[in-house]
């Protein structure tokens, strides 16, 4: 069997699993559920198959979770393609299809999103395999959901005739010679029509029908022939790729295309290329798949109490059913409720009956158009060198817990409006304060005055925790001025 190139699609907000999921730490890099993050899963689960290293399309301001992500799993990247603005899923996949034909190859591409949820790993990856076989006289497959009720938020895929037939249509021809001695195609079927999210009674009847899958949002092709469709069908999404991609510069470890992307249509896979194609063919999958679209989703796949209660944290619930409680940084407490999912962190608590948690979109887009920062960011903010957390924030001060990873680096800085206290807790500090370097351990401090450039390093073996206390007239993000960065921060 061919080697597989997993191409991960990492570029979403993740709004609907507000708060605990924002803008600058979506869903796909946060541990929902066991030990590991969505993308982490997402990467784990293809353990079985032979890969070439993962292509990673992800947002610009991602770039460190991800490459931290890929540490922890002690994992190594093919390509970490930035995306200069989000363009949906046709432009992404294109961006990392020529990329691997610029370097002269044409490997069979597994286009995965970051975010999803399968129980049942072993049978993902065997369908996989067969894929595998199936698409190298070109076809695009798409893998469609084994239904399991009426299921109104997703779109849904109509099967056609089985490729076990040996094809009923000339213009499909080419694509029933895939079939080989050694793969069985019996349950894998051309694509008759996609279509968009249903309402009940409609869904209900595709239900029943029996020939709609819903659509995965998993696709499996060689990247020959996906450009090749591409540029058939979207010449216009075609040639802005192709532009970026020529002026495209690696940046230590990430791969930039250039800045003709900013003018490419944004546009979906489905939409530019798999309702036109020819050459569309489906896999179904009866795997225990969720797209982890909602707070009811986590419930759906979480582990409950006889109550049918899920709780997660610090939790205390009495006479509670059907009800899923979510307790990030305290104690919280619940009675009588029922059907509702409650979900605590520390700058934000959401209430929300069961049956509404799909508009949970709406309060972020309120959020943002108030101008408050909640739907962005949270008190905890990951930088390349680990992260910090807001604990107090007063009127000229505001206390924070700094967390340096071993070996790391913060930038040679100076700010104009205030200076800073730091107190070890855990590990040793290497300070950089003007003309003078030291270190400091457990329990020691130092004081860096206004003005003076300065900059903090972890030399040790283990996670450096100090606690810094500004003081000024700003406390502002932005009153930085960097003189020196390895992560290439202006």
């Amino acid at each position: 069997m061919s080697k597989i190139l997993p191409v991960i699609l990492a570029g979403g907000s993740g709004t609907r699993l507000w708060p605990l999921s924002r803008e600058l730490s979506p869903k796909q890099f946060l541990k929902l559920y066991g030990k590991h993050s969505m993308m982490q899963h997402t990467l784990k689960r293809l353990a079985s198959l032979e890969l070439e290293p993962a292509y990673i399309v992800c947002n610009e301001e991602h770039r460190f979770l991800v490459a931290e992500q890929f540490r922890e799993l002690n994992a190594s990247w093919g390509a970490l393609i930035l995306e200069p603005a989000g363009r949906n899923t046709a432009p992404a996949i294109a961006l990392a299809a020529l990329h691997a034909l610029e370097k002269g190859q044409d490997p069979v591409m597994l286009v995965l999103p970051a975010d999803h949820y399968i129980e049942n790993n072993s049978g993902f990856c065997a369908q996989v395999a067969k894929g595998v076989e199936l698409v190298q006289n070109d076809a695009l497959m798409t893998f469609g959901i084994v239904p399991e009720y009426a299921e109104t938020g997703y779109g849904y895929i109509k099967k056609g005739p089985s490729l076990a037939e040996g094809g009923s249509k000339d213009k499909t021809s080419a694509i029933s010679g895939t079939t080989t001695s050694n793969i069985s195609t019996s349950d894998a079927t051309r694509v008759d029509k996609f279509v968009e999210k249903p309402d009940q009674q409609l869904a209900q009847s595709y239900l029943d029908s029996g020939d709609y899958l819903w659509n995965s949002g998993i696709f499996l092709f060689k990247a020959s022939a996906y450009i090749a469709e591409l540029k058939a069908l979207r010449p216009d999404i075609y040639k802005k790729c192709k532009e970026a991609v020529s002026a495209g510069q690696l940046d230590m470890d990430f791969y930039r295309p250039g800045e003709s992307f900013l003018s490419c249509p944004a546009e979906s896979i489905d939409f530019a290329v798999m309702e036109h194609t020819e050459r569309a063919i489906m896999l179904p999958l009866d795997v225990g798949w969720n797209d982890l679209g909602s707070w009811r989703a986590l419930w759906d796949i979480s582990k409950q109490n006889p109550q049918k209660n899920v709780e997660i944290g610090d939790v205390i619930s009495k006479n509670c059913e059907n009800t899923m409680v979510y307790a990030q940084s305290r104690l919280v407490a619940t009675l009588g409720l029922n059907d509702l999912v409650v979900v605590e962190t520390p700058d934000a608590i959401l209430v929300a009956n069961k049956s509404e948690v799909q508009n949970v979109k709406e309060i972020v887009d309120e959020i943002k158009s108030s101008e408050r920062t909640e739907h962005a960011t949270h008190t905890r903010v990951y930088r390349p060198w680990g992260s910090y957390e807001t604990v107090e924030l007063g009127q000229r001060y505001q206390v924070k817990r700094i967390t340096v990873s071993p070996g790391s680096t913060l930038s040679l800085q100076m700010h104009h409006h205030r200076a800073e206290h730091w107190i070890v807790v855990r590990g040793t500090a290497q300070v950089e304060c003007d003309e003078r370097t030291f270190r400091l351990s457990e329990n020691e401090s130092t004081y860096i005055p206004l003005g003076s450039k300065h900059r903090l390093s972890n030399p040790g073996k283990m996670e450096l925790d100090l606690i810094e206390v500004q003081v000024g007239s700003y406390l502002g993000e932005d009153d930085i001025v960097r003189y020196e960065d390895k992560y290439g921060r202006g």
